[in-house]
């Protein structure tokens, strides 16, 4: 039996459900972000106590084969911007990608994921991608032609700009500013 989780983002939340699950009694066959797979049919009374375990922890348990789409579509796009796990050929779009991986066309998709979210999943992607690229200047893991080339940007001007969209301020300020704050967080923390 194949259940749809919503707010499963990264592999700690895999292993969380993981855990909580067996500690159900339940066998899962597969956890990926998203989606667990049992071994056997949950029943009626299982089924209630994982939606209480998943809740617990800040998960929801999808009902609503719509809406169990709309949550597989943020999961792939997380996939991609946020864990960088190279699913995607480099030369796909994401639109061809979510078609192939989904098994719908794209435009029921992008319909669907906005009428159940109130944004595009063009939106959701660049939101995502700057989240990425927030992650690595606070960390000033890599150059902005670096994070561009990586985020598939077709220049660091193209990916400067729609930060700024997102953001309301630059690559650079937004890592001034950054750094600022952590300068701030360490003199604050060396007075304690």
């Amino acid at each position: 039996m194949r259940l749809h989780i919503k707010n499963m983002v990264c592999d700690r939340c895999k292993r969380v459900v993981r855990d909580e699950l067996e500690g159900l009694g339940i066998e899962l066959t597969l956890v990926e972000l998203g989606e667990v797979e049992t071994v056997a049919e949950v029943d009626a009374t299982q089924l209630k106590e994982v939606k209480a375990v998943l809740e617990a922890n800040g998960f929801e348990l999808l009902d609503d084969r719509k809406l169990a789409l709309v949550e597989h579509i943020r999961t792939l796009v997380i996939e991609e911007v946020q864990n960088l796990k190279g699913h995607k050929p480099a030369q796909m779009n994401f639109s061809d990608y979510l078609s192939e991986k989904i098994g719908y066309e794209y435009s029921y998709l992008s319909n669907l994921f906005s009428s159940e979210t109130g944004q595009t999943i063009e939106q959701y992607i660049i939101a995502q991608k700057v989240e990425k690229v927030k992650e690595w200047l606070s960390y000033n893991e890599l150059t902005l032609s670096e994070m561009a080339w990586r985020l598939s940007y077709s220049s660091t001007a193209h990916l400067s700009n729609q930060f700024k969209k997102v953001m309301g301020m630059t690559p650079g300020e937004f890592k001034k500013t950054s750094l600022n704050r952590k300068s701030l967080d360490k003199v604050g923390a060396n007075q304690i």
